[in-house]
């Protein structure tokens, strides 16, 4: 859509991007934050806060993300400015854990004239009533050209911080389900939320000489480590839209993902890079079928399914580009100024 027209001398509109979580946290909320504000501070003057009202004056629109975790500053933007530009976007421990039970969060989503979701399943989660306002936005990340990879081994990379919901446990146990193979190697990047999730990943690594506890890493470097995987890891309980998948699309590096609504909303039914979450087995399987069809993909006429996970990933590329989710959110805050 045509980006808003201002004419010389305007002030341009304010909106606020409400996250609770800022740059040291260097989670998921803050890299959405982060790259609304790039995308669209051509067209608007753009701010990120954690709480609202500030000092700052006045706002045209609020996007808030994480309907449990905002709540404050949306209740407070629905007592200041009545049905009038407020955006809830439901991030992912909201849309599949908070809705059905916490009452901060379902103020949120009743409070929003517009829903957002980061993944074609997400408005699935919703009542009827409530996706008639919900709109898909998917992330958005540069691409980046695909790295050349060794063929002497398999090399699987996890990017997310240890925690529950990310189910790092799953990963701990494939690794040692494959602790005799030296042929696939298993890179571990994230900071453990609770010293249990330490423990483990370093008990793991001493017990697993192919799976390595790398701690937190910044973005580029994480991003950088999945650019030269065979495959990106991913074994969530729950999520939202996961920029590591995006990322690992947008780089040409196939996804091995918990059958969740998040992931599938992302990669699409068919895809074949499934395992159910909690299956250490059933990754750990998937991980020898893919060094197994590397190694033989040389002789074999089928495609081995690395190379049918890559071609997958590569029709669902262009929905994770910056111009795709840049068009989306300049029309989703053009709806906001038309009346209801």
């Amino acid at each position: 859509m045509p980006a808003p027209r201002y004419n010389r001398g305007m002030l341009r509109p304010s909106v606020v991007i409400v996250s609770p979580a800022l740059a040291a946290a260097n989670n998921g909320n803050w890299q959405t934050a982060r790259r609304w504000r790039q995308l669209l501070s051509p067209h608007w003057r753009v701010r990120i806060v954690q709480h609202w009202p500030d000092e700052n004056g006045e706002d045209a629109f609020m996007l808030a993300l994480h309907a449990r975790r905002s709540a404050d500053a949306i209740q407070a933007w629905a007592q200041a400015h009545p049905g009038r530009g407020l955006v809830v976007v439901l991030t992912g421990t909201d849309l599949y854990g908070d809705l059905a039970n916490d009452r901060e969060a379902q103020r949120s989503v009743e409070a929003a004239q517009r829903l957002v979701v980061l993944q074609e399943l997400g408005a699935a989660a919703l009542s009827a009533r409530l996706r008639e306002k919900t709109r898909v936005i998917y992330q958005s990340t540069t691409a980046r050209a695909p790295l050349r990879k060794s063929a002497a081994r398999l090399r699987a990379t996890m990017v997310g911080h240890l925690r529950q919901v990310k189910s790092p446990e799953t990963l701990f146990q494939a690794a040692r389900l494959l602790s005799e193979r030296d042929d696939i190697r298993i890179d571990h990047i994230g900071e453990a939320e609770e010293p249990v999730w330490a423990e483990q990943a370093t008990a793991t690594q001493a017990q697993c000489p192919g799976y390595r506890w790398l701690g937190p890493l910044p973005h580029a470097q994480a991003r950088q480590a999945i650019q030269r995987a065979h495959v990106l890891v991913h074994t969530s309980a729950a999520e939202g839209g996961a920029h590591v998948i995006m990322e690992a699309v947008r780089s040409g590096t196939p996804v091995l993902a918990s059958r969740i609504p998040g992931n599938v909303g992302m990669l699409g039914p068919d895809y074949e890079g499934y395992f159910e979450h909690g299956n250490a087995p059933a990754l750990a399987a998937l991980l020898v079928r893919c060094r197994e069809d590397q190694a033989r993909a040389a002789n074999d006429p089928a495609p081995p399914l690395l190379e049918r996970l890559r071609a997958q990933c590569s029709l669902r590329a262009p929905l994770f580009a910056p111009e795709t989710e840049r068009r989306a959110l300049l029309q989703l805050l053009q709806d906001l100024q038309e009346p209801s």
